[in-house]
């Protein structure tokens, strides 16, 4: 009798999770938040920073048990769905902030002539919208994926209005969206 080996070894690994810190697989890990500094070398969202030293900004981290503990996560055990979910409600998050500061947080931020604060960041500074711009193109092509990974796997969308209500915001400030019309 012949094993098929590659077809054995997907068997085994389907439906398993890697902790992102030591790589240890499981059914389960723990889905949840640290601001622990050492967690910004595996948290997802970190990979693009630059200074990782004394980072105390929240991450969203998928660990082991052990690593839960060495790392302080705030957070519960989960399977793949419910990791998933977390993930795509993160990535809400993270689009929703983004066009929070579009539509009006960078007024705060950048220096700009009371008489200017009626236009649009896209006017103001150009450069920096191309940057927040592309940040908020970067999560909807991330948030496309993980809408697809609930479909490819036959699970319900969490929330399935955030969608819409999304584009409708997006539309009315006047930019386009990969997410709809």
């Amino acid at each position: 009798m012949q094993f098929d080996w590659d077809k054995t070894i997907k068997e085994i690994l389907a439906e398993k999770m890697a902790c992102q810190a030591c790589g240890t697989l499981g059914d389960e890990m723990i889905v949840g938040y640290t601001r622990n500094a050492e967690a910004a070398e595996f948290a997802p969202r970190c990979k693009e920073c630059t200074d990782k030293t004394d980072c105390d900004a929240r991450k969203l981290v998928v660990v082991c048990e052990a690593c839960a503990r060495k790392f302080r996560v705030n957070g519960a055990p989960m399977d793949e769905t419910g990791m998933m979910a977390v993930v795509m409600e993160e990535c809400r998050h993270n689009l929703e902030d983004s066009i929070d500061y579009l539509a009006n947080y960078w007024k705060e931020e950048v220096e700009v002539e009371y008489d200017d604060m009626s236009r649009g960041l896209h006017e103001v500074d150009p450069e920096i919208f191309r940057e927040e711009d592309s940040w908020r193109m970067r999560l909807e092509e991330e948030y496309i994926q993980l809408h697809r990974w609930f479909r490819e796997h036959g699970q319900p969308i969490p929330d399935p209005g955030w969608r819409s209500q999304y584009v409708e915001e997006v539309i009315a400030l006047g930019y386009t969206t990969l997410l709809g019309d």
